[in-house]
């Protein structure tokens, strides 16, 4: 699909600079830049979305009480029972 957009003048000679070193088109780094900064920002909203899940109290308390479980058989790992 094409599209126009606006850039700075810097931007543009960067990117045409960066193409040409790279041996692509200008509307390939274009379309490989925006992939890429799409995926970064899918991966910021994944580790948010697990960041809420393990904010959750009841989740948190859980982790917190498999936590002290396994720190107590690791301390009587060696105990005679």
């Amino acid at each position: 699909m094409k599209t126009a957009i606006s850039l700075p003048d810097a931007l543009f000679a960067a990117a045409e600079e960066t193409a040409k070193s790279l041996g692509l088109r200008r509307s390939q780094l274009f379309a490989k830049a925006l992939e890429e900064f799409i995926s970064h920002h899918q991966k910021e909203n994944i580790t948010e979305k697990y960041n809420e899940i393990y904010t959750n109290n009841e989740i948190k308390q859980d982790t917190e009480e498999i936590v002290t479980i396994l720190n107590l058989r690791e301390l009587t790992k060696n105990d005679s029972w």
